[in-house]
């Protein structure tokens, strides 16, 4: 019987919050964070083009148990609409399939956005990683054929205009799991009659981190490597690194507790005693006046620190998914 190989990397685990730099794509930034903390295992909540710029979590280790409760929260999105041309990717990379003289007035903007705003039905794009018939469709999109991918429900929470001009306007959506924000501007092109496409695209907030959990490549870089210099770590820089010993405290520290996913789940104080057994997989009963009897999923901490994720039944807490101590 063959043996396992030995798990190559560090056990470290945490959020990190990506301020993914435009011309990046998500496997790409995926595996620079998972070189830079020279971590066990690394994945990420929810794939950004690499024509768009801002929030990428990443989770490290015992966080990517966490994915799901991330990949569900809601998303804030600053987009740019340029009026007149259609394209085959709904975005700047693929050519011009429709165009027009018309620009939309502001109001006339602003008077579509009730009909984008709350539960909708939206078409993905003929460019997007949705599967039909066992192949994503920007494969079968890249050989030419025309993709029918069947509408869905999403969910938009607001859709405000941030700013106006003749050939653009800047917007700003919060919205929620499966949402395309090029479906967005394809549609209302279309809906006006003066087409569009996105021009550019940030993603600012992603529930339940905010702005103010952004780092950057070049503040990771300067953390793992000891560099100052505006621009980053350099070839030379990396090599020095390399031969001189590793210190992670720096680059750690720019990590996000794993349990700041599952802030959306009710939270349980448990003594370490009942921390040990939950680890084990057993069920424990959940002590004080007001611990809930009922729950489909809560989270259960022992001095601060994240136990399980799991059920309370009956006033009895019985972990489905257990975290390493």
């Amino acid at each position: 019987m063959a043996r396992r190989g030995k798990k190559k990397g560090r056990p470290i685990s945490g959020w990190l919050i990506l301020d993914k730099p435009v011309g990046m794509g998500s496997t790409e930034a995926v595996s620079k964070i998972k070189w830079l903390f020279q971590a066990e295992k690394v994945g990420h909540a929810g794939t950004l083009d690499p024509l768009a710029s801002g929030m990428l979590p990443i989770a490290l280790g015992e966080a990517t148990k966490t994915v799901p409760y991330v990949q569900d929260g809601a998303k804030i999105y600053r987009f740019t609409v340029a009026w007149g041309q259609e394209r085959s990717t709904d975005d700047l990379e693929g050519p011009v399939t429709k165009e027009s003289d018309l620009r939309p007035s502001e109001a006339e903007v602003k008077a579509l956005l009730p009909k984008y705003t709350g539960v909708i039905m939206q078409t993905p794009p003929q460019f997007s990683a949705i599967k039909i018939a066992g192949e994503r469709a920007y494969d079968l999109a890249r050989d030419g054929a025309t993709v029918d991918i069947p509408a869905r429900e999403i969910e938009i929470g607001r859709l405000d205009v941030v700013e106006h001009s003749a050939d653009h306007t800047v917007f700003e959506v919060e919205c929620g799991k499966g949402t395309y924000v090029r479906s967005l501007a394809r549609d209302m092109g279309r809906d006006m009659g003066c087409f569009g496409h996105i021009s550019e695209l940030r993603r600012v907030e992603v529930e339940p981190f905010t702005p103010e959990d952004f780092v950057t490549i070049a503040e990771l870089e300067a953390a793992r490597f000891g560099v100052q210099e505006e621009g980053g770590a350099d070839a030379a820089d990396v090599a020095d690194a390399v031969e001189a010993p590793i210190d992670f405290d720096a680059i750690d520290a720019l990590l996000v507790d794993t349990s700041a996913a599952l802030d959306c789940l009710p939270q349980i104080a448990i003594s370490d005693d009942a921390a040990t057994k939950i680890r084990l997989g057993n069920p424990v009963i959940i002590r004080g006046r007001d611990a809930p009897v009922e729950a489909e999923e809560a989270c259960a901490t022992a001095r601060g620190k994240l136990v399980a994720i799991g059920a309370i039944e009956q006033g009895m807490f019985k972990p489905k998914r257990v975290f390493a101590g």
